[in-house]
């Protein structure tokens, strides 16, 4: 498994190689984010709400498999673009869930939105 450190750093050399890192801005980069998220969602929009793993085909495996390495790779380097360790971040904000959340009381239960 590769960690986000190695992800940021080839993402890095893998801009500056190219001399991309003029195209790499925080709205640029949100937007391409976005846009890739778009294709994911264009890839499941038609499966029934309780789809599972085993509901998805080899071809739609592979083609999520893609879109969602495009979505982390567009993440790690926005967020690194804007100077956040994402790791650090993700791992505050699930400690942050588990308080909020706690199993009892929440267990098979939405969210409040509140």
């Amino acid at each position: 498994m590769t960690d986000l450190a190695d992800l940021t750093a080839r993402m890095r050399t893998f801009t500056e190689e190219r001399d991309w890192g003029r195209f790499h801005d925080l709205k640029s980069l949100t937007l391409a984010l976005t846009g890739e998220v778009g294709e994911v969602a264009e890839l499941v929009q038609w499966l029934p709400a309780s789809a599972t793993e085993g509901d998805v085909d080899a071809r739609l495996r592979e083609r999520l498999g893609d879109e969602l390495a495009d979505v982390l790779l567009y993440l790690v380097r926005l967020a690194d673009v804007a100077g956040v360790d994402l790791g650090a971040e993700a791992t505050k904000k699930l400690t942050t869930n588990e308080s909020r959340f706690p199993v009892a009381g929440h267990r098979g239960v939405a969210p409040d939105r509140r």
